[in-house]
């Protein structure tokens, strides 16, 4: 890509937009142009083709996507396959019928087989059944990867798919009813650290930024649904209680890692073939949420609900493909996890200081 050709993020607020725009931008590329969902609605295909239309982008990072984590796809099933292809259907067409150069199309590790051999190859994709608690946003996923193959085939462009592994860091959701489970944990242990601390205010603070905590952990944590004060006439100390076994394995990469390696290949990979991004090493549930406790500083106790799903056995990526086009991931899990902590907790209000 030249330093001043223009380049579309779609999705730049999001927490893979936004981190691809961030490394943009470091690199000199000045010539970036974004909308706002306000300001472009990707489910609509006539004001998408308008955009294309009037800002003829040369490259495009198809970043915008509806997106979350067990809780959520099993309840917004339909919100999920209907707005991921409509919005990849869109941009991808008008790309293609605008004139775009090349397009990177964020896919998703959840397009491999439920019971995929470890680690998943890129050939795995289409050889088994998939998860049901997101199997509708792995099929809209799946047809996004699909058109990309068919455009470069029928039409000769050339549109790039790539499937991260579980992404993490600045501008992540934390909302405790739609997040995937990294930043659900740092915001559990953050608020049960505050209960263990009494701090009702700090709680109180952290729900009108990040969202409605759900009763039944307020009850977890000791507090009152309606109030958020300590249950009258408990002694209960706070626990975080969380779905499953805590046996699962899931890799996890920065997000600043995936957009480095997205940049990486718009410049480097003209190939058709879906390429993984990950860091090629999984960890436990348990073991992420006793790494997360030790960083957010929570010492209360941590019960695993085995009456919930557990969602996919492992999930670890082979990463071969791009470790032989040259890119490596430079952020370890500890040091990731650290700074995305200290992102959250910059995006609370500062106390009050008495003087």
């Amino acid at each position: 890509m030249e330093k001043n050709a223009k380049i579309y993020v779609a999705g730049h607020k999001g927490l893979v937009g936004s981190a691809i725009l961030r490394a943009l931008e470091k690199s000199g590329y000045n010539n970036c142009v974004v909308r706002s969902r306000q300001e472009l609605d990707l489910t609509c295909q006539s004001s998408v083709e308008r955009f294309f239309d009037e800002e003829r982008p040369e490259y495009v990072f198809l970043a915008a996507a509806k997106v979350g984590g067990i809780l959520a796809n099993a309840t917004y099933p339909a919100d999920f396959i209907y707005q991921n292809l409509v919005i990849e259907t869109n941009v991808i067409h008008a790309a293609y019928k605008y004139g775009a150069k090349k397009l990177l199309f964020l896919g998703s590790s959840c397009i491999y087989p439920r019971d995929c051999p470890q680690p998943m190859k890129e050939e795995y994709l289409l050889t088994g059944p998939l998860e049901p608690t997101n199997e509708p946003y792995a099929v809209a996923k799946i047809a996004g990867i699909k058109m990309c193959e068919a455009y470069d085939r029928q039409y000769g462009t050339k549109y790039i798919s790539v499937m991260p592994t579980n992404l993490y860091g600045p501008n992540d959701n934390f909302d405790l009813e739609t997040s995937h489970v990294l930043p659900a944990l740092i915001r559990k242990f953050h608020l049960a650290k505050l209960a263990m601390q009494k701090d009702w205010e700090g709680i109180k603070k952290n729900e009108v930024i990040f969202g409605r905590i759900p009763d039944d952990f307020k009850r977890s944590l000791g507090l009152d649904p309606k109030k958020n004060l300590p249950l009258e006439n408990s002694d209960k100390e706070p626990e975080v209680v969380l779905w499953g076994t805590g046996s699962p394995r899931r890799e996890f990469l920065h997000v600043d890692d995936l957009a480095d390696a997205c940049i990486y290949l718009m410049d480097n990979y003209d190939g058709s073939e879906i390429v993984n991004i990950g860091v090629g090493k999984d960890i436990t549930i348990r073991e992420l949420a006793e790494l997360i406790a030790k960083i957010v500083g929570y010492q209360g106790k941590i019960r695993f609900d085995t009456s919930k799903p557990d969602g996919t056995p492992r999930k670890l990526l082979d990463v071969s493909k791009l470790s032989s086009l040259g890119w490596q991931p430079t952020i370890g899990l500890e040091e990731g996890i650290k700074k995305t902590y200290g992102w959250f907790l910059s995006s609370l209000p500062l106390p009050i200081q008495n003087s």
